[in-house]
């Protein structure tokens, strides 16, 4: 699969949001608006895993390469993986969420 078929727009499946894809040559995999993604990675960008729970926005950290990322825990089978945050997910409407993650 490749990066154009990944970076499509999607609905939040656990806030409904509309979420469209990036432009900048990026993919996302999480909502900008409340942070949270899907479990469909085995390795990370695979999109082989087969759980597809909701996966919780639990916490966030700074990488020095990678910069922000969030750390994600499914709700579903419990797995927990940290994911660079896209260059727009700092936003004024979850600036909330973001800080109760850090």
């Amino acid at each position: 699969m490749g990066r154009k078929h990944e970076n499509t727009g999607f609905v939040c499946a656990h806030c409904g949001e509309l979420v469209l894809p990036l432009t900048n040559g990026s993919y996302r995999n999480h909502c900008p608006f409340c942070l949270y993604s899907r479990h469909v990675d085995s390795a990370n960008g695979d999109r082989l895993c087969s759980c597809h729970g909701l996966m919780q926005p639990v916490g966030i950290k700074r990488n020095r390469k990678k910069g922000y990322q969030i750390i994600h825990r499914c709700q579903r089978c419990g797995t927990t993986r940290s994911n660079k945050a896209a260059g727009n997910t700092i936003q004024p409407d979850n600036i909330e969420e973001i800080i109760k993650l850090m």
